[in-house]
């Protein structure tokens, strides 16, 4: 083909795209359709966020800590806000190096970020790769499959059987050459199971073998003493997640840490933004860590309403299940979601319910004080009739 007729079908493309371009334009005029791009695993992304309203009620449905930290701490922390503090971009290697020795890792070991919902974006997206496979069980924690959505990994969700139980034979299989990341919540939210050493010993040496990251998400880790915390350090594909949104009751602040090896923890720095955790969550949390006694006394209340809690559904004949974290499963013997919107409404008391198949008839309940755990039986066994 001679250059002259190059550049005529040159010329000629150009053309057709401008037209299609002016066509586009003026047909968005007329629908008022969006005419920008739009990343294309965004646009096929559906979202659902938690509901609004919360802070009159008692919040039993996402596991935070219904009461929260003690007025007097809260009270002295709020002194140190000046307006010299706000003023200033936050610096988190403080806080870092006290949450590395109170953790017992070096400060090379640990970044935070804002909530570990942002750790799990980080992660994926280092160690994820674009069509390849990110392994989770199913039901679980619903930011891992909204992540591969909007990175556009692809989520490979294994079941748990009809018993709630995990056959971590199942996450093996599931583990082939396309996997980059492999996910275990321990405990797992909202089933509750943990990993023995050997089930996460032979996850973890697979995922090593087809070079993939392991993430241990342990959330409710201070509600179940199982960690996985020294493979981070030891093994050389094991992240661990842990927040101050569940037992450290700091939720509204939003702050998490990532706590692997030197190499694991330098990359995902690398994609971090600037100013990721806001000083005001940083300040709560360095405060907290030197109040051993606040955090012992939050751990002992959660356990004593729980068991409060378990006792009295056994003893009026429900099925119950502790989910080794900061929450139960309850069968009620009414419809799950009619007596959820009836707690709601009639009660001001939320608790969450479920559209997964295998979860349909349970209520989960998060536990917190006795007192907390004595008004939502109050008004449950009204409700439940």
């Amino acid at each position: 083909m001679g250059g002259d007729e190059q550049l005529f079908l040159a010329s000629g493309e150009g053309l057709t795209r401008g037209r299609a371009r002016r066509q586009k334009k003026q047909r968005c005029k007329m629908t008022n359709e969006l005419c920008v791009h739009v990343n294309p695993h965004v646009r096929a992304t559906e979202r659902v966020f938690p509901g609004q309203g919360r802070y009159e009620k008692l919040r039993l449905d996402m596991n935070e800590n219904p009461e929260g930290l003690p007025r007097e701490f809260i009270d002295g922390v709020l002194k140190e806000i000046t307006p010299e503090f706000l003023s200033v971009y936050p610096e988190p290697d403080r806080f870092l190096r006290k949450y590395a020795e109170f953790v017992g890792v070096g400060f090379e070991n640990v970044m935070c970020t804002n909530g570990s919902d942002m750790a799990i974006r980080y992660l994926l997206k280092v160690f994820g790769e674009v069509g390849k496979d990110v392994v989770t069980v199913t039901p679980s924690f619903e930011m891992y499959g909204v992540n591969c959505r909007i990175l556009g990994q692809r989520h490979v969700a294994v079941p748990y059987n009809d018993d709630l139980t995990m056959d971590a034979g199942r996450i093996l299989e599931a583990i082939t050459e396309d996997t980059r990341i492999v996910v275990l919540l321990n405990p797992n939210n909202p089933v509750g199971n943990v990993y023995s050493d050997e089930e996460f010993e032979s996850v973890r040496a697979k995922a090593e073998s087809v070079g993939a990251l392991v993430i241990v998400d342990e959330a409710y880790h201070y509600f179940c003493e199982k960690t996985f915390l020294r493979s981070a350090l030891e093994k050389p594909n094991v992240a661990v997640l842990r927040t101050f949104s569940k037992l450290m009751s700091l939720a509204a602040c939003r702050l998490g840490v990532v706590i692997s090896n030197s190499e694991i923890i330098h990359y995902a720095r690398n994609a971090r933004l600037t100013f990721d955790a806001n000083a005001v969550a940083l300040l709560f949390a360095e405060r907290l860590l030197e109040r051993p006694d606040i955090i012992e006394g939050l751990i002992q209340t959660e356990r004593a309403g729980k068991a409060w809690l378990l006792g009295r559904l056994r003893e009026a004949g429900y099925w119950c299940r502790d989910c080794q974290g900061n929450f139960v499963f309850v069968k009620p013997r009414r419809d799950a979601h009619e007596v959820a919107a009836l707690l709601e409404r009639e009660k001001g008391v939320l608790v969450h319910p479920y559209g997964n198949p295998l979860l349909k008839e349970f209520i989960r309940v998060t536990t917190g004080s006795r007192a907390a755990m004595e008004r939502f039986w109050t008004a449950f066994a009204e409700v439940d009739k």
